[in-house]
């Protein structure tokens, strides 16, 4: 079992910085804003994760940045309320196996978050967790944003295709946004994938979510595959019409996002969403946008999703 160490570093423009590495693998976190996730990758790599330069190192402002990389939001998603500035320092916990990262409370929306990371076996697990530090009920989600680097693809299953005749009940639930438009080039609608590029040529925003039982969710660029894994709960009420996975992109990058049950959480009361985090290398995977290419597509996933479900 490889060790796992924590390490300071300035990163990015900001002086205080964490790294979490076994090795082969390494997250930073920043903790001069935050909490965020600025990098994910191998040692020495590519960041799998967007960074926005003219935001990097940036701890003042009146307006939210996004700066890149993995945050902790809560949904719907409301103009006041989810677009609070984020530039307060970040505490930590270090127990020698699980990192913690410690928000303030949002003095706009009286929310503090906080996200336990723990890498082991060669994968990180993430535990996002939002309470309610206001006097009064306040209903959502927790959401979770992974900012992906330009260039790459978003995988996304479907649930199992079934001919018509054998079954008559609907189960592949998907939600587009006003502004989504399904013939953009960006996608290719498939029978049990979906494939969703990011490409700077369109210059339109693009979005959209679905119900996803399958739980796993991939991303990949230049020969490495990002894949996370999440859970979705039967017979509970999530955002958005439904959705427990969204996914956005503009020029410059794509979102691949995860969404927790919508909660009613009374004052001092908190929620969780968790993921699993793995990162594969050398992976060639086939680029047909058909569904007749899906099946060798499927055949290549395979073995990686045989390892993270």
């Amino acid at each position: 079992m490889s060790t796992v160490r924590l390490e300071k570093l300035a990163y990015g423009g900001w002086p205080n910085c964490l790294k979490l590495t076994d090795g082969r693998l390494e997250l930073v976190v920043t903790l001069d804003v935050g909490p965020r996730v600025i990098r994910f990758g191998t040692v020495g790599g590519q960041n799998l994760f967007k960074e926005f330069p003219d935001q990097l190192g940036k701890t003042k402002g009146t307006e939210w940045l996004s700066f890149g990389g993995h945050r902790l939001w809560h949904a719907p998603e409301v103009a006041g309320r989810t677009y609070a500035p984020d530039f307060e320092p970040v505490d930590h916990l270090w127990d020698g196996a699980t990192l913690i990262l410690l928000s303030k409370r949002e003095p706009t929306t009286g929310i503090a978050k906080k996200i336990a990371i723990r890498l082991e076996d060669g994968r990180v697990h993430l535990k996002h967790s939002l309470v309610n530090e206001n006097l009064w009920t306040v209903e959502l989600a927790p959401w979770a944003l992974s900012v992906m680097a330009g260039g790459g693809r978003a995988l996304i299953p479907q649930e199992p295709f079934v001919e018509h005749g054998v079954s008559f009940t609907p189960a592949r639930p998907v939600v587009l946004w006003r502004f989504t438009r399904m013939n953009d080039p960006r996608f290719t609608w498939g029978d049990r994938l979906i494939q969703f590029r990011q490409d700077d040529k369109p210059p339109t925003k693009q979005k959209f979510g679905l119900g996803n039982k399958q739980g796993w969710a991939a991303y990949e660029l230049n020969s490495q595959l990002f894949l996370k894994t999440f859970a979705y709960h039967e017979g509970q009420t999530y955002p958005d019409q439904g959705c427990n996975c969204e996914f956005f992109t503009m020029p410059g990058f794509l979102e691949v996002e995860t969404l927790g049950p919508l909660t009613k959480l009374e004052p001092g009361q908190g929620t969780d969403l968790e993921e699993t985090w793995y990162l594969f290398d050398n992976v060639k995977l086939p680029q047909g946008q058909t569904s007749d290419d899906e099946p060798a597509l499927l055949s290549a996933l395979e073995p990686y999703l045989n390892e993270a479900l």
